[in-house]
């Protein structure tokens, strides 16, 4: 299965169906937590909706509008990372992304999040890469902030969570920005097999 390597701990694979025992097993292990701010926590109540996430996630990829990748630390599926569909058109994408309550701290996301951008804009070339998050989510607004990315606006009451809505935070990133914080070279971003 394709896979990145992101250092000696860290690795972004993309879903197979052999990986929903794990990936439901995660969600059911985080449901609370991932609750707080994730909209589609209750749609995933048996197995075979973690099976279907999968497959959806394959075709996906299949037709080149992105890809959903399981986040593996020292081997143990932590959370999920992807591109939402990707605006070929308009050369850009939405990253979203989760992590297990438990392994948050270890800089994972951090990684993750620094290694998809760096894929969109040096494999993908695309030229902008945006990522939006409730303004109470306090740890996954300090990932974004850290990469660099600005806050471009709030989208008010724009994702409904169960009983209620909340504003979003959108953060935006472009091409020339990323290059000229980070460098003209992409960090040798390889799928190996």
């Amino acid at each position: 299965m394709p896979s990145l390597h992101i250092d000696d701990d860290i690795v972004l694979k993309i879903l197979e169906p052999e990986d929903a025992d794990s990936l439901f097993a995660l969600i059911d292990g985080n449901r609370s937590y991932l609750h707080q701010w994730l909209p589609w926590v209750d749609t995933n109540k048996i197995l075979e909706d973690s099976k279907l996430f999968i497959l959806s996630s394959k075709e996906q990829h299949e037709k080149k509008f992105g890809f959903q990748c399981g986040i593996w630390f020292r081997g143990i599926l932590t959370g999920i990372i992807g591109f939402h569909r990707i605006d070929w058109m308009n050369r850009s994408v939405e990253i979203g992304y989760w992590l297990s309550e438990i392994f948050q701290g270890h800089g994972i996301m951090t990684k993750a999040c620094h290694t998809l951008v760096d894929y969109a804009f040096y494999e993908y070339q695309l030229n902008r890469v945006q990522i939006r998050c409730a303004t109470g989510n306090k740890k996954s607004n300090a990932i974004i902030e850290r990469l660099g990315f600005i806050k471009e606006g709030t989208s008010r009451q724009a994702e409904f969570l169960y009983d209620h809505y909340v504003d979003l935070f959108v953060y935006g990133m472009t091409a020339d920005e990323w290059k000229a914080r980070y460098g003209s070279q992409s960090n040798n971003i390889n799928w190996t097999n």
